[in-house]
Formats: C-alpha cells, sequence, structure tokens
C-alpha cells in the first residue's frame, strides 16, 4: 500500500519535527508548488549560530529573556526562509496550526492552503487573529489526521 500525496508531504513536516530540539513541542512544516513539488523545510529552533548552550529551552523563568520565546524561530519561517522558488500559489503542510505571526508571514509570501495536523492553541488569541487573517487573505485552511503517519502535539 502506498500513502497519498498530502499523507507524503505532512509525513515530511512531521519527519522535519523530529530535527527541533524543543522538549515539548516540535513542530515541522513543508511547504509545496502547485506542481507537487516539495520547495522548503523548517522546523522550530534557535537562529543559526545561536547555541544550545546559551539559550535556554525552558518555558517558564524568573525572567522571560531565559526563556525560549524570544529566540525560537517557528518552523514555518524557517520553511519559508529555506523555499528554492516561489511560494505563489504553495500549500504548506504543518505540523501545528500557525500562530499570529507566522500567519503574516504565510500570507505575505503567496501561499494559499495551509493543511494542519494538530490544534492545541486553537481557542489562544493569537491563533484566532491567525485565523481571521488567513480568512480575510483568503487562505484556505483544513485540518488533516494522516492514516499512515503520527504527529506529536506537545504537552
Amino acid at each position: 500500500m502506498h500513502i497519498s500525496w498530502e499523507e507524503y508531504f505532512m509525513g515530511v513536516a512531521a519527519l522535519s519535527a523530529k530535527r527541533s530540539k524543543d522538549p515539548s513541542t516540535q513542530v515541522g512544516a513543508c511547504l509545496v508548488n502547485t506542481d507537487k513539488r516539495i520547495v522548503g523545510i523548517g522546523y522550530n529552533g534557535f537562529p543559526n549560530g545561536c547555541s544550545d548552550e546559551l539559550f535556554s529551552w525552558q518555558k517558564t523563568a524568573d525572567n522571560y529573556l531565559n526563556t525560549k520565546y524570544p529566540y525560537v524561530v517557528h518552523a514555518e519561517p524557517n520553511a519559508i526562509l529555506n523555499s528554492t522558488s516561489s511560494l505563489k500559489g504553495a500549500t504548506l503542510y504543518v505540523t501545528l496550526f500557525p500562530c499570529n505571526e507566522c500567519a503574516k508571514l504565510i500570507i505575505q509570501s503567496g501561499i494559499k492552503e495551509v493543511v494542519y495536523g494538530c490544534d492545541k492553541y486553537h481557542d489562544d488569541e493569537s491563533f484566532k487573529a491567525s485565523r481571521r487573517m488567513f480568512e480575510a487573505a483568503g487562505v484556505k485552511m483544513r485540518k488533516m489526521v494522516p492514516v499512515e503517519v503520527t504527529i506529536k502535539c506537545g504537552e
């Protein structure tokens, strides 16, 4: 039995997520053009040159600067930055529904569809903002639960 294109692309996103060193939420993204060619892959991690020894993966700390949040680059912008061609009309397969900051980049890059595996922050304001922007910009959104690929949402 072979897997569908969608299962394949989401599987690539899920496999990419495993490259992330984030102990609580590993996210992967796979960008596909209109010819069903992978044109970008990314996962959440620190910027190039920013060592895990200097920056923390902690979610909470006595000081915001001692958490991961001001430093981590999300999977979606990493995939966009790693893209090898135009993203006009592309589809983004991502293991976790994008936040509002990623949604802005997705829209600006010309991506027209977001296929996601998990939406664990559905009710958070930044994710409500994402859906609002996607709807206004005409970016399709749909949840996918692949048959052959397991997506971990984190804790």
